[in-house]
């Protein structure tokens, strides 16, 4: 499945709660898209996310049905360390 990293950039400080973190992964499954995990910037205003998905547009419609911003979204691969040992 390929990976994408989504930047995100919030007017206001960025505030999780359980309630939302749920509604975000209930409007994810319907959309084929997974969240792996997110940084969030030390201002709790930017935040750059891991997600598995088919296409970035399947990305896109999770995040305008959440109402959240997907301000960048960039196909990635991962390397390690390890690759190169």
């Amino acid at each position: 499945m390929p990976r994408f990293i989504i930047e995100r950039n919030f007017a206001e400080k960025l505030e999780f709660t359980k309630e939302g973190v749920d509604r975000v992964d209930l409007i994810n499954d319907e959309e084929g898209v997974k969240w792996i995990f997110s940084f969030l910037s030390a201002d709790k205003r930017k935040t750059y996310c891991l997600y598995e998905a088919e296409n970035a547009d399947a990305i896109r419609n999770a995040a305008r049905r959440a109402n959240i911003p997907a301000d960048v979204i960039m196909e990635v691969d991962q390397i390690t360390p390890a690759m190169f040992a």
